[in-house]
């Protein structure tokens, strides 16, 4: 397989992986979970608990935090960076959703910033990292320090 068909190729799962978040908006984790690799190295950090590793957690853990979202959609995503290697490739985005979260009932605009690493497996990519945090502006120093 030739340099752009990898690169094509690897538009085609971001392009997947941007409708799995839309439906993840909605309280639906599974179409995000079936683009994940399901070996035991891959880790997970989400804006709502520490980093988890191995497919069991990581689905775990997507599943409680998409309860979190209802009646949402993905609205925009930003891309920042992004790297298509023969074997590996990630992406770096803003990702901008509007959603109604934990007990609100009108909707709300979120924004995370997000780095996703895939690799290929048996001449697919699967997402093997993924961590995304409400960090999206200039903090102060202050703002790091554990209490």
């Amino acid at each position: 397989m030739g340099w752009n068909s990898r690169s094509e190729d690897f538009d085609e799962v971001v392009e997947q992986n941007h409708m799995a978040l839309d439906e993840f908006a909605k309280g639906d984790s599974t179409p995000l979970e079936d683009l994940w690799s399901r070996k035991g190295d891959v880790t997970l950090g989400n804006p709502f608990g520490p980093f988890v590793r191995g497919f069991e957690q990581v689905a775990e853990t997507m599943k409680r935090a998409a309860t979190y979202y209802r009646d949402g959609e993905a609205v925009g995503f930003d891309s920042i960076a992004r790297e298509v290697t023969p074997d590996v490739a990630y992406l770096v985005e803003v990702e901008h959703f509007s959603a109604k979260m934990g007990g609100r009932a009108d909707h709300t605009p979120i924004a995370l910033r997000v780095t996703s690493i895939f690799r290929r497996e048996d001449g697919a990519w699967r997402l093997v990292h993924r961590h995304a945090d409400p960090i999206t502006s200039a903090r102060s120093p202050e703002s790091v320090i554990q209490t």
